[in-house]
């Protein structure tokens, strides 16, 4: 008992510095920059910021590094602290990798983050103004504080994958070349509605696809509306990201062709299929037909049913 409250305490006295917090969290922002394109230095930076650099109560309790509440669509634990509000839910995480993880998929499937994926990896003001604006965070400084906290730290190297100077290993201490591989995919990646895809070789599985692209064992049955048991056949389009809401600019409308389902179709344009079937006010497991006009972007406007007048039936005769 005495050895586990020790360690609970121990735990407690962790205070990181912004360089100890840098060092043992860049290689995930770089990995989470790949897998989203969310810029690894604005990831960084608001772990740093929300987090104290680790050594905030949500963080070194609940592995929170992002400050990021419950949400209605939050299904894993909840701790509750006093932020703007009184006894507000935050989300509580295994390990602080699972915290990372979840700030992307968080800011990737949330609707009102969606205009920051029009800016690049490497535009990190941008990607800070944009968060504000979006409500990311109540503070007026907010996005001034990124900003500040990137380049005062020079965090935007990890943007460019360029690791190979000496003035970066002085920053970042006991750092090695392969620890900033940006592309170590062995898999061509292609890019389809800003969102990254490989196209699936002979005897592919799922698990061999995650394995080669360092996804967990979930993402790419999620990101692509499969299960693990589905059939891999060459040439099928995988995504590596998640799926968007919306068709890219300029795809308002697609025309169905022979053969084609409304998952096939929700591939080819990197939508969530449930998405797709609400904007054409389908139902789950109905399918289109042939030369029907799909809706993309907008959602197909309501059709009210047409009342066919009655017209008595003359075939039979009166009695």
């Amino acid at each position: 008992m005495f050895i586990l409250i020790f360690a609970g305490l121990e735990l407690m006295a962790q205070n990181y510095s912004k360089e100890e917090y840098i060092e043992k969290y860049k290689k995930i922002a770089v990995d989470e920059m790949k897998r989203s394109g969310i810029p690894a230095s604005i990831t960084l930076a608001q772990g740093m910021l929300e987090s104290e650099n680790g050594n905030s109560t949500l963080a070194y309790q609940s592995n929170n590094h992002f400050g990021i509440k419950c949400h209605k669509t939050w299904e894993g634990k909840k701790v509750y602290h006093d932020d703007d509000k009184n006894h507000e839910c935050f989300r509580k995480y295994p390990s602080p990798e699972d915290s990372y993880r979840d700030h992307t998929d968080f800011l990737v499937n949330t609707r009102r983050y969606e205009k920051l994926f029009d800016y690049k990896s490497n535009d990190y003001k941008n990607w800070a103004k944009g968060l504000k604006k979006a409500g990311y965070a109540t503070s007026r400084s907010y996005a001034g504080d990124l900003i500040r906290i990137i380049e005062e730290n020079e965090l935007y190297r990890l943007d460019q994958g360029d690791f190979s100077r000496p003035e970066i290993k002085r920053i970042y201490s006991n750092s090695t070349d392969e620890d900033f591989v940006v592309d170590i995919k062995r898999r061509k990646i292609y890019e389809r509605n800003r969102i990254k895809y490989v196209i699936a070789e002979i005897n592919d599985n799922v698990d061999k696809i995650s394995k080669d692209m360092g996804l967990l064992s979930w993402e790419l049955t999620k990101y692509n509306e499969i299960t693990k048991d589905t059939k891999i056949v060459e040439g099928q389009v995988l995504y590596i990201q998640p799926k968007r809401r919306n068709a890219e600019v300029g795809h308002d409308f697609h025309t169905v062709a022979e053969g084609e389902t409304m998952y096939s179709i929700s591939q080819l344009y990197g939508m969530k299929l449930n998405i797709l079937l609400r904007k054409n006010r389908m139902e789950k497991g109905q399918e289109p037909i042939l030369g029907q006009k799909i809706w993309l972007r907008k959602r197909k406007p309501f059709e009210p049913s047409v009342i066919k007048e009655q017209i008595p039936d003359t075939t039979k005769r009166q009695k």
